[in-house]
């Protein structure tokens, strides 16, 4: 073990924890009974307990509490990036003074390897980095390795392969200030350690060289470090903001851990290396039995392509497929994940609370995502193009996730089958704090208003008297399609909409949201995302359309879920159109009625006037936007009306400012209005044009 490894050790074994909770009013209605059941149910060793919560009764506060008492490390599993970006963003609220960090996919776009034989289509993978989210997940790896005072709210990507923690600690640069090293040297091992080389501004993750110092930025961190040298010694270590240059810190030492969760020593690659060769033998010799010319060939082009680059660089694309090797697993055992960064106790059981937010998505989505993965690997490697320890580089199964995590608090205002049946208590949370009750139901007859386009006009007029007064409208759609074309409707008849489902970038969704809290547009069109842990108190009216076309978007849970939007608001109500009464909806309407005189006998025994949640609107995309995308950001915000006013005169004058930037050779500058540029005139890659005030209008 090194001296970095037992340094890290020591201090994470001897330090506590000290979760301290900074909120600015006390646990309230139901809250403090639930969360004294639950720390009860932790003490008393309880593997699985259940926070059966309704919409803003405050289960994110209940369970912040219940980690402040717990004083362990926790995950929080979401089950789509925008709602773990919020939780985050909460949690960050809750606990300043402890480490908050965020975990997901770091694809903006991804498209998995995969080949169709049927058709003989071969599909290269394809993916979009986006390196700020890339930068948040080595911050929160970091973090569990050096402290116990850490939450990390994670997507399901916490059940996808990420590399061994333990080699990840080890392979590590120990940058000292007097320590005996020359710059040549530890350019090589940084780039041993998968850091970049360049000479143009730094990103995270790369090194330059300068005169008689060099420059990095860490992948955990937006800071530069400047390294200077006298002779062969390290005269300095300054601390730098990568903006402005100025200097934050100068600290005697650094530890630097590697660019890349999949890491290897020396030794390590060399044996991975002669495993990975006598695995392609045995598959080239199965090919030749089989008769299988070209399978053989093609599996021999790629792993000695791979390898090649392996051996030279330490690093290939792919390189996860062959993990198993790196790692020294056995086929079929389970690879190392985000649980494995966690605590855990010397008998190696987990020693970290979990809690699995919005349980009836959650929970079947972990389980979900083994087969899907298995399937494709099978295809690529019965055809040759991949060895078969590929398909070892894959998420846990359901039942080796159970066993990774300790104990687990499901959260839900629809807890589902999995749950009911597995916990040990259900603590129910039905009063909320503020007073508020479930929202007022009117099931409308699609027939009544004529049409599906009838209920469009019936509800358009609803909403309009909604916004007219300040509040907000949400509706729901069946279709990603309808939800866009209903968006572009209502802007024609003069309403300001915007919709946001899946195909939304990750970003662009959160920045919807939060311009829709702001005021910016007043009704949002959706369908599927609308319905879990959306925090949008301004919401006044939810419109479910087709109500009663029965399905997984017209369910018991969903009609639930989605009813709950209008529950943070005093005024909340919803409109159900529909000309069938179905199981679910009249399951929803009934537990929705119960729930309502519940709140409305506790208001009146405790003299209580419901009041509206008052929510500060927070950006919460802002953490994973880099510093070059927010200053095009600002850039757009002061330069739309002007390119709306001309827009030829204003792309000209641009062009001119980005030329003369290139003949001062002042590139960072160029590329920013390049971008905006692009941004503008919607033809950049992967851009998408503002909406200008005319869009807004329809017309």
């Amino acid at each position: 073990m090194d001296v970095l490894t037992t340094i890290v050790q020591t201090l994470y074994a001897t330090t506590m924890a000290n979760f301290k909770i900074h909120t600015p009013y006390p646990p309230a209605g139901d809250q403090p009974a639930a969360i004294k059941k639950l720390e009860d149910g932790l003490e008393r060793g309880l593997r699985h307990q259940t926070l059966f919560g309704v919409t803003g009764s405050g289960k994110t506060f209940t369970a912040a509490n219940v980690i402040a008492k717990h004083d362990k490390p926790t995950l929080v599993l979401a089950h789509n990036k925008t709602l773990a970006a919020q939780l985050a963003q909460e949690y960050r609220e809750f606990f300043p003074e402890n480490a908050v960090h965020y975990f997901v996919s770091y694809y903006d776009y991804y498209q998995p390897e995969a080949y169709i034989a049927h058709s003989d289509t071969y599909i290269e993978k394809e993916a979009m980095i986006n390196a700020e989210i890339d930068r948040l997940r080595h911050a929160a790896t970091q973090a569990l390795l050096t402290r116990k005072d850490v939450i990390i709210v994670a997507s399901v990507s916490a059940i996808y392969g990420l590399g061994s923690p333990e080699q990840y600690e080890k392979v590590h640069v120990k940058i000292e200030q007097g320590a005996q090293e020359d710059r040549a040297a530890l350019v090589r091992k940084l780039v041993g350690i998968y850091f970049e080389r360049t000479t143009a501004d730094l990103n995270p993750g790369q090194v330059r060289a300068i005169g008689n110092s060099l420059e990095f930025m860490p992948v955990n961190e937006r800071v530069v470090y400047r390294v200077a040298f006298e002779g062969d010694s390290i005269a300095s270590i300054a601390q730098l903001d990568p903006v402005s240059r100025a200097k934050l810190a100068e600290p005697t030492s650094i530890f630097v851990f590697p660019a890349k969760h999949f890491v290897s020593s020396e030794e390590e690659r060399l044996r991975a290396i002669e495993d990975i060769k006598l695995e392609l033998e045995e598959q080239l010799a199965k090919f030749k039995r089989e008769a299988k010319p070209l399978e053989a060939e093609r599996l021999k082009r790629r792993t000695l392509h791979d390898l090649a680059l392996i051996r030279e660089i330490g690093y290939t694309n792919g390189i996860e497929n062959y993990s198993r090797h790196f790692d020294g697993r056995k086929p079929g055992e389970p690879p190392f994940t985000l649980l494995s960064y966690f605590p855990h106790t010397k008998e190696g059981a987990p020693d970290f609370l979990t809690i699995i937010d919005e349980s009836h998505v959650t929970v079947p989505q972990i389980g979900g995502m083994y087969a899907g993965d298995k399937s494709r690997k099978d295809t690529l490697v019965e055809y040759g193009f991949r060895l078969p320890s590929a398909r070892d580089n894959r998420p846990l199964r359901f039942e080796e996730f159970e066993e990774r995590v300790g104990q687990v608090i499901y959260t839900s205002a629809t807890p589902g089958e999995y749950e009911r049946l597995h916990s040990a208590q259900v603590v129910e949370q039905i009063i909320r704090p503020t007073g508020l009750i479930d929202p007022e139901l009117t099931v409308r007859g699609v027939s009544e208003t004529g049409s599906y386009h009838g209920q469009i006009a019936d509800f358009i007029e609803e909403a309009g008297a909604v916004i007219k007064r300040g509040g907000r409208a949400l509706a729901t759609t069946l279709t990603k399609q309808m939800a866009e074309d209903l968006s572009v409707f209502l802007r024609e008849q003069g309403i300001k909409a915007e919709y946001v489902h899946s195909d939304v970038k990750t970003i662009d969704r959160i920045d919807i949201l939060t311009n829709f809290r702001k005021g910016k547009f007043d009704l949002l069109v959706g369908v599927n995302l609308l319905r879990e842990g959306l925090d949008l108190p301004e919401v006044e009216l939810v419109g479910i359309l087709d109500a009663d076309k029965e399905g997984f978007l017209r369910s018991e849970t969903s009609l639930i879920q989605t009813i709950g939007r209008a529950a943070r608001n005093v005024l909340g109500r919803v409109i159900l159109y529909a000309d069938v009464m179905t199981g679910s909806l009249e399951r929803a309407i009934s537990e929705t009625n119960r729930r309502r005189a519940l709140q409305l006998a506790y208001n009146t025994e405790h003299h209580i006037t419901p009041l509206t949640i008052k929510k500060e609107i927070r950006d919460i995309a802002e953490s994973m936007r880099s510093e070059h995308q927010k200053t095009i950001d600002e850039l757009l915000v002061l330069d739309t009306l002007a390119y709306e006013d001309d827009p030829k005169a204003f792309i000209a004058r641009k062009r001119e400012e980005m030329a003369e930037a290139v003949e001062r050779l002042d590139f960072e500058t160029a590329a920013l209005i390049r971008d905006e540029l692009y941004k503008l005139e919607g033809n950049g890659p992967k851009a998408k044009k503002p909406r200008t005030r005319k869009a807004l209008s329809g017309k």
